[in-house]
């Protein structure tokens, strides 16, 4: 559509939030994906030709690493091993094919001193788990000793970072209490890569 300017309309954009456990794969160039992090992670992949992209948001690396930590009830959805594959098989879904995916990484932080450093746990898989299914990390933001806030535009593949000044306490304790969304139904099939 063109205005009686010449000109075409803004974009107007649509702000998803993704909370911990969660992943968005979306097609819209209007569409931008935001999430705030302490040691979580959030893995941007994007494939500009299909012109699809996702961002998910995981607390711990995978089922052996950070046992401890787990709360009665925790299901996969909070384990890096299932939102990567979450969001890659939700790409290839719309179109993108791995060998065309780029990633930006952003979280990892550590959060408190002297205990389990889970963000460089975190930074640490989700860099391997990259390098091992073939996919270009281009960028992002991993480790250090503040939170993020991030906002990824999952068509073109940009993404802006806020780091946030000292309110490390308070973006743990939101980790440690935003509740688990309820997995979608699903039709059964699982495709392994």
């Amino acid at each position: 559509m063109i205005t009686q300017t010449g000109t075409p309309p803004p974009v107007i954009e649509k702000k998803i939030n993704i909370v911990q456990g969660e992943h968005v794969v979306d097609d819209d160039p209007g569409t931008v994906l935001t999430t705030i992090l302490g040691s979580c992670i959030a893995a941007c992949i994007w494939d500009e030709i299909a012109g699809v992209g996702g961002m998910n948001h995981f607390l711990l690396p995978g089922d052996g690493v950070g046992a401890r930590h787990r709360q009665p009830g925790n299901d996969a959805m909070r384990f890096g091993v299932h939102a990567m594959e979450l969001l890659v098989n939700g790409l290839l879904r719309r179109g993108a094919q791995k060998g065309r995916m780029r990633a930006k990484l952003f979280g990892g932080a550590r959060m408190i001193k002297g205990l389990t450093d889970i963000g460089e746990l975190n930074a640490t898989f989700a860099e391997k788990f990259l390098r091992e299914e073939g996919i270009s990390l281009v960028g992002g933001s991993l480790r250090g000793e503040q939170g993020r806030r991030i906002q990824f535009w999952p068509v073109s593949g940009r993404a802006r970072q806020v780091l946030l000044a000292k309110e490390t306490e308070q973006i743990l304790q939101a980790e440690r209490t935003r509740p688990l969304p309820r997995p979608a139904p699903s039709s059964g099939a699982v495709e392994l890569f």
